[in-house]
Formats: structure tokens, C-alpha cells, sequence
């Protein structure tokens, strides 16, 4: 069942609505057409108690005025691009800078910002967007669509699909934070995480890759093959760790060492674990990366329900192409051809332990 209420408008004009999927057993997720951006994910603890497992707010301003993409579908690159700049084509393009001198997750009006078109169908929203030739420097127009499912057995299905007009370069992300203790516990650091990877994309003093991948058997502080607490080595003295302020890094996921990086079929992601509430979310994506963020940058502010997040009060799981890709050989390609389709899924399981 979906359920459809009012949460405002923007500039007076577009209609802003949450989209509330709730399933036989009760459990619900609740999503909103602006920015195609997931508000509550609320599943039953060991106890059977509905507990909201992802950070947000309670108003549309909120997710307007602040900084920090909370649950946000991020376009038409998600990361980083350096300096902002790709060549495509023999043509040079300059994004918007804005995270310092790079371009991040689409810019300063990035698909975050949209307000979406939608249709329902029983348990599942599709949303659907157009972003014009050259908006935030991007060629081509492009012809987006998002769906979110949620099923009976408590998974939520995320699908991004995409055509452009041009050539162009493309990276669809969802940005929610987890904490599965319950949003607001301020215990996000306690979740275990265990991630079926081989290494991360080692970055430079500007969060960009240096095209280099370490291997995490080598580096032990990104070695998640075993569940580990995320407070575990996060103060390691580790080089990458100080760059990022913690952990802000692409993982190279299984099976995908070594070229051509090619995904077809969901693959198992990752592993998180809340000890407290014994909730786990098991990951599945066709992408070949996923980036864990520890809410590193995350300044205070008032989240929902009067509860006040803090830096590392959750953690960001976003399935993704390698950052920076168009400017390294030797990663995947991001270039999505005229009139080709662009398909990603990726899986959040819901269950206890």
C-alpha cells in the first residue's frame, strides 16, 4: 500500500508530496518526490519494534537548506570529478566547482534538487525527470527514471535508469546514512559493516583518486572481509584515514579487480550489522563500487524527531561507478552513448540476527 500526503511546494509552484510504502507486515518506507530522496526506512528490531534506520528530516526546508545529501538520489555524477573537468569526444568540459575546485554529485542544482514526476503502481514509486543540454555543464539531455520498491519481506529495491540525447558521462548514487541502532543514536560507530571487496581506490589530499588501488589485504584499516565496528580502526594512523577525516573511500568490489570491471547480475555489496537492535541490512548492487562515508564532514545540526546528528552519527553506503573515472584509463568507463540505456540496481535487505 502507498499512501500519498503534502510536504509543500517549491517557489509556489512545484508540488512536493511523501510517498509512504508500507508492507503486509507494517514496515514502511517513506520517500519524497524532491530529489528523489528517501526520508524513513522503518523496519522491526529483535523485539518486533519498528525502528527508523536512516537518517533525515522533518521538512522540506530542511532538506533544502542543509548541506550533506540525506537520502538523496545524487546525478548526473555522483563523487568527484577533479578540477571539474573531462574531456569527451574530443570536446573539454567544465562542470560546476563546487567542492572547492571539483565538481561534487552533479554540482550546485545536481538531480538532489529536483522535483520529480511520479507514478505509483501497489508497492512500487516511479519517478521521472528530464535534465536539459548543458545543465551544470553536462552535454546532452538526459531522460531520467528512479523506482523504489519495497516488498513483503522487507527489501528495498532501488532502480536508476537513464538516456541521453548525446555522448555523456553518467553515475547515479543514493546517498541515504544508516544507523540500524536507530537513527539519532549517536552509536552509528558501532555498527559492524563487513564489505565484499577487494580494495579501495587509493585518493589523493583532494579526496580524488590517484588511479592507484590498494589492496585492503594490505591495508588494514579497510579491511572489512570480516565484520568489524566502524570505531575499530577509524582513528588508525593511517594515511588515507587522516586525508578523509575518517572513512570516505571507494571500495573495489569483489570479482572486479582487474579490467574490464563488466557487472550484469547483483552481486553481494556488504554487510551491516546494528548490535543493539540486531537489524541487518544486506547490500546487493550491479555497480562495481561502493563508497563508505562516515559522515565525516557532518556538522550539527536537528534531524527528525528533535534528535541532533553530529559528526559519524551514520553511515553512507552509495553503490556507484569509481569516482573520477572519465579522467582514469583503468576504471570503469562512465561514458554513456547517445541513445544507449543506462540500468543500475542495487538491494537493501532488511532482517535480524
Amino acid at each position: 500500500m502507498t499512501e500519498i500526503f503534502d510536504f509543500g511546494k517549491i517557489d509556489n509552484e512545484s508540488k512536493v508530496y511523501l510517498l509512504k510504502i508500507t508492507n503486509k507486515s507494517g514496515a514502511f518506507v517513506t520517500i519524497t518526490n524532491y530529489g528523489c530522496t528517501i526520508i524513513s526506512i522503518c523496519v522491526p528490531d529483535k523485539n518486533g519494534v519498528l525502528t527508523d534506520v536512516c537518517l533525515g528530516y522533518d521538512t522540506l526546508e530542511e532538506y533544502r537548506e542543509n548541506d550533506g545529501y540525506l537520502g538523496m538520489f545524487v546525478g548526473r555524477c555522483a563523487n568527484r570529478i577533479a578540477n571539474g573537468v573531462f574531456s569527451l569526444n574530443g570536446v573539454t568540459y567544465k562542470l560546476a566547482a563546487n567542492n572547492g575546485v571539483n565538481h561534487l554529485h552533479g554540482g550546485v542544482n545536481g538531480f538532489s534538487s529536483k522535483v520529480y514526476d511520479f507514478e505509483i503502481k501497489e508497492n512500487t514509486v516511479k519517478f521521472t525527470a528530464v535534465s536539459r543540454d548543458g545543465e551544470e555543464g553536462y552535454p546532452g539531455e538526459m531522460k531520467i527514471t528512479v523506482e523504489y520498491t519495497f516488498t513483503d519481506d522487507n527489501q528495498l529495491i532501488f532502480n536508476s535508469r537513464a538516456v541521453s540525447s548525446e555522448d555523456t558521462i553518467v553515475n547515479f548514487t543514493n546517498h541515504t546514512y544508516f544507523d540500524l541502532n536507530g537513527q539519532g543514536s549517536g552509536k552509528a560507530l558501532e555498527q559492524k559493516v563487513q564489505i565484499f571487496a577487494d580494495g579501495i581506490t587509493e585518493i589523493n589530499e583532494n579526496l580524488i583518486p590517484t588511479g592507484k588501488i590498494l589492496p585492503v589485504k594490505e591495508n588494514k584499516a579497510f579491511d572489512f572481509t570480516e565484520p568489524k565496528a566502524l570505531k575499530q580502526d577509524i582513528n588508525m594512523d593511517d594515511r588515507q584515514l587522516k586525508i578523509a577525516n575518517g572513512y570516505d573511500h571507494n571500495f573495489v568490489l569483489s570479482g572486479y579487480y582487474e579490467k574490464p570491471y563488466q557487472i550484469v547480475a547483483l552481486q553481494k555489496a556488504a554487510r551491516l550489522i546494528g548490535e543493539e537492535t540486531s537489524i541487518v541490512m544486506d547490500m546487493y548492487t550491479t555497480q562495481p563500487g561502493m563508497q563508505m562515508y562516515t559522515a565525516n564532514f557532518l556538522t550539527e545540526r536537528k534531524g527528525k524527531e528533535g534528535k541532533i546528528y553530529r559528526e559519524n552519527d551514520g553511515v553512507a553506503l552509495e553503490t556507484q561507478n569509481f569516482p573520477d573515472a572519465i579522467n582514469h584509463s583503468n576504471f570503469p568507463s562512465p561514458i554513456l552513448k547517445k541513445g544507449k540505456m543506462y540500468g543500475k540496481m542495487t538491494v537493501y535487505k532488511f532482517s535480524v540476527i
